[in-house]
């Protein structure tokens, strides 16, 4: 995967940009915060079946978006103020702001999106559908970036969604099941297949709409990450108690839920450099890589079996990362 590029004249972006350029160890730690990321996107699915209490989980998944949201905030406000405390008293300007409202909408919208498709599908055709939004990030990168993908880098990102479809389809094999995988039984309503295409939509205007607003506003992104996480906050605090049951806000939680929160909290916070530094297109892939750490960690928890579809997606994932980096 690419390292980003250098030459930013903006004073965090100079000192973050020098810790993942030149040199061998700064390009090294660009990779040590990839490979962390990875890791993060491969544990989150095991971690949620470690939470699970007589195979349902406990907690308000709202709540646990809420504190993550929270959790992002309060870690930029600290680096801020450790790299950037002459910004306090800075004056910015509203339409620095807002944009970034639109932004957390946006992600608010598809997580919500996430669970009421439920409703009108089987969750295997969620997980194989959803590999759409490969395409349509990628289709937005491409158009609102104007950043044109050249044709071996577009059948990369194909290979990636059909890696993720590969996957999806039975990469992991229950022993303790039949002899051979039975066959998968897929099932959407007319409904449904229109809630995945607005998802896919969404999730990749959201992601591209981000990276725009990180790239072409003159301030630091740690600053940019306190709009941002301020707004996801809110939002999604509002979203919180629309919906919210007799279930409280901490009920449910347990070590693991903190492991979740802050891990994820700080995988968005890498994502936000990537998307600062590099782009969307750097963030497939690593999100397509972490097949491998939820596969191994699923076989190594849980028993699961590795089955010819895992060995599919991972061929097709090194072939996916040698046409859109390794080729010139």
């Amino acid at each position: 995967m690419a390292s980003p590029r250098c030459g930013s004249s903006r004073p965090l972006c100079c000192r973050l940009q020098m810790a993942v350029c030149g040199s061998p160890e700064q390009r090294g730690l660009w990779g040590l915060m990839l490979l962390s990321s990875v890791a993060i996107y491969g544990s989150h699915a095991p971690l949620l079946t470690l939470c699970k209490v007589d195979g349902t989980i406990p907690f308000s998944s709202s709540s646990v978006v809420v504190l993550i949201e929270l959790t992002k905030l309060v870690l930029s406000l600290l680096f801020l103020l450790t790299w950037d405390r002459q910004l306090l008293g800075a004056m910015v300007s509203w339409h620095h702001v807002a944009p970034f409202a639109l932004s957390a909408l946006l992600y608010a919208a598809n997580n919500n999106l996430v669970v009421h498709m439920q409703l009108f599908m089987d969750p295997s055709t969620y997980q194989i559908l959803s590999n759409l939004k490969i395409v349509s990030t990628a289709l937005f990168y491409s158009l609102f970036l104007r950043q044109r993908l050249r044709v071996r880098q577009w059948l990369a990102l194909c290979l990636l969604m059909a890696a993720g479809v590969s996957y999806s389809c039975g990469g992991l094999r229950d022993p303790r099941g039949s002899g051979s995988p039975s066959a998968m039984q897929l099932h959407i309503t007319l409904v449904g297949l229109l809630l995945i295409s607005v998802y896919c939509l969404i999730s990749g205007l959201s992601a591209v709409y981000t990276e725009a607003i990180l790239k072409t506003q003159a301030l630091p992104l740690n600053l940019q990450n306190i709009f941002l996480y301020f707004f996801g906050v809110l939002v999604n605090l509002v979203g919180h108690f629309w919906s919210s049951t007799e279930r409280g806000f901490l009920e449910g939680f347990s070590f693991w839920v903190l492991v979740i929160v802050v891990s994820q909290a700080l995988n968005g916070l890498i994502m936000s450099v990537v998307m600062k530094h590099s782009s969307n297109i750097t963030r497939l892939f690593v999100i397509s890589c972490s097949i491998l750490v939820n596969a191994l960690l699923s076989v190594a928890l849980f028993n699961l079996q590795l089955t010819l579809l895992f060995f599919i997606a991972v061929s097709c994932i090194g072939l996916a990362v040698h046409l859109y980096y390794g080729v010139t």
